[in-house]
């Protein structure tokens, strides 16, 4: 049978405005992969993790996410990528007067969910996976950061993603909590057979759960080796 590229990415360059950040950017995930994207502050990473999610236009080159053509992509069209796709921030980015539950219906509704109860049980599911559900009532402010990064992580889940993105999801966190949501990505990411490209510059977390790693160095992106990494 075969494997089908979650993101697909030829010969491409990435900018930000005018500026060229990376060049002959060429990158594929299978369905199902997790891969860290790695790489110093300021190096690129975000702003390829924005070309993918729609936040940034592909210039030149070629790519795909979820089969949806990212040179063709109209703004009108970013939302329809975007519930393909689960994004996980580092600064949670929850809407602070809101609640749990009511955080995870305003994307719902946004997505084009209207059936009441189909809401519920979804976010009911999400939250359980995460192991939120008894939290869904309270405020994000209540939360401590590793409460929170699980419900971005449900948050991220809700449209049974292709994919996830997720950019220094354990950047806030503690060691032991930057376990936990490591463990929690890795699983949700096996269980649902979902692609995860993690950007991080967190060394201990890549020796602790080694996996493929792509490094932006100096504006190009390549595949690397774990024996090439200094720890």
């Amino acid at each position: 049978m075969e494997v089908k590229n979650v993101i697909e990415v030829i010969q491409s360059s990435i900018y930000q405005r005018n500026h060229l950040v990376l060049s002959d950017v060429n990158i594929a995930l299978s369905e199902g992969e997790f891969v860290y994207l790695i790489g110093k502050t300021g190096s690129g990473k975000s702003s390829l993790l924005k070309v993918l999610y729609g936040d940034l236009p592909l210039k030149t080159g070629t790519g795909k996410v979820v089969g949806i053509d990212l040179k063709s992509l109209k703004t009108s069209k970013i939302p329809d990528l975007r519930r393909h796709l689960g994004i996980v921030f580092q600064d949670f980015q929850l809407l602070t007067d809101r609640t749990v539950e009511q955080n995870l219906i305003f994307v719902l509704k946004a997505t084009g969910w209207k059936d009441k109860k189909s809401i519920e049980t979804r976010i009911d599911e999400v939250l359980d996976s995460v192991g939120m559900l008894s939290k869904k009532k309270m405020m994000p402010f209540r939360l401590s950061g590793g409460e929170q990064q699980r419900v971005s992580i449900a948050r991220a889940l809700l449209n049974h993603p292709e994919l996830i993105l997720a950019d220094e999801p354990t950047g806030n966190l503690d060691p032991e909590t930057s376990n936990e949501i490591m463990n929690l990505l890795l699983s949700v990411s096996k269980q649902n057979n979902c692609a995860v490209l993690m950007a991080t510059h967190d060394y201990d977390i890549i020796r602790r759960y080694p996996a493929r790693m792509i490094r932006c160095e100096e504006g190009r992106v390549l595949d690397v080796n774990a024996d090439s990494i200094e720890f």
